[in-house]
């Protein structure tokens, strides 16, 4: 492979931006050059108003992506760098689409084959997953003397039961898209062949929804899943207060009234 050949694909096309990790000859290892790469993509997708959505896959037939570059991080070991922990803060590419919690927009996982460490992680920090039959998840950094760094010990604890979650955590064990679809860490399983059909179903969906209640929901569920339910109805909410103050509102109910698809403003 050539040392110049980028390691991130990024298209943009009605409405939606595809992400794609590019090293299908690695499995779509992630090394610091992709991190790197990925940091200036997620910043531009926030800055395009005209992206709604945003699909994150890996290359080839094999793999979503089967994390770190384990020969780089043998090099840099083997150079006295430092180990990292948890978070990207201080590598390149901060902050990693793992530690943006202020990001707006939904990003949909395309995930097929081997989605394993940071790959599995980098789905866990997707807001909707789209996973083939064959697609296979894991944390296997115990087995290495690693720990799931990129936020899978956190996200996994809350996002399954906990001795489910450490069941996974602590032994490296893998599970198939069917049983992560069971503990709802799947939105939708599809046959291979039918993968990017349902992926399209999803971003239609997401496209024709007015994008700024698409933010206002998205921010008011995720920051007030741990509130009182009393204080996550009076707290206040950025992008709420964007929607109120655009005429995406008026234009639904014209929209509706006049029984035509609605005409969204972009951010």
């Amino acid at each position: 492979m050539s040392g110049d050949r980028a390691r991130v694909r990024y298209e943009k096309k009605d409405h939606v931006a595809y992400v794609t990790l590019d090293r299908p000859e690695v499995l779509n290892a992630m090394d610091l050059r992709t991190h790197e790469e990925l940091a200036g993509i997620w910043d531009d997708v926030e800055a395009d108003d005209t992206i709604r959505v945003t699909v994150l896959t890996g290359a080839g037939d094999r793999a979503f992506s089967v994390g770190q570059d384990l020969g780089e991080r043998a090099r840099l070991d083997a150079e006295g760098a430092a180990p990292t922990t948890f978070g990207s803060r201080g590598q390149p590419g901060w902050p990693r689409l793992t530690d943006r919690f202020t990001r707006s927009k939904p990003v949909l996982a395309r995930v097929h084959g081997y989605a394993l460490g940071g790959g599995f992680e980098l789905a866990l920090a997707c807001d909707l997953v789209i996973a083939s039959e064959e697609a296979v998840f894991g944390l296997p950094e115990v087995r290495l003397g690693l720990v799931p760094g990129a936020g899978g010990v956190f996200r996994l604890a809350r996002q399954l039961p906990e001795r489910v979650a450490l069941g996974y955590l602590l032994t490296g064990r893998r599970m198939d898209a069917a049983t992560a679809a069971g503990f709802g860490l799947v939105n939708e399983v599809a046959p291979v062949d039918r993968l990017d059909e349902a992926v399209d179903r999803w971003t239609d969906d997401l496209v024709r929804a007015a994008p700024l209640s698409v933010r206002a929901i998205r921010e008011a569920a995720l920051r007030s899943v741990d509130l009182p339910l009393e204080e996550a109805f009076t707290t206040s909410y950025v992008w709420e207060e964007r929607r109120r103050r655009g005429d995406d509102a008026a234009e639904g109910v014209r929209a509706f009234r006049e029984k035509r698809d609605p005409v969204w403003t972009d951010g």
